[in-house]
């Protein structure tokens, strides 16, 4: 699954996303997602998300369902 719909993404998922930095290089970063941060329900370069260790890009991969943002969700 690629990150272009926002309905794929949710907190807690495990993605790999390109920084601002890595743009020109495509270099992908991994993380758990802590919150997404495009309003639009697509969005053609992929959607904007914040990861728990507090870098921001853009989805370019889901990975997996991660660890959950709550312990308590199932």
């Amino acid at each position: 699954m690629d990150g272009r719909n926002r309905k794929d993404i949710r907190p807690g998922i495990k993605v790999a996303i390109v920084l601002k930095k890595d743009q020109r290089t495509g270099k992908l970063t991994e993380g758990i997602v802590q919150a997404i941060l495009t309003s639009a329900a697509v969005h053609t370069r992929g959607i904007k998300v914040r990861l728990q260790d507090g870098q921001v890009g853009r989805v370019q991969a889901i990975l997996g369902e991660g660890v959950h943002a709550n312990p308590g969700e199932g």
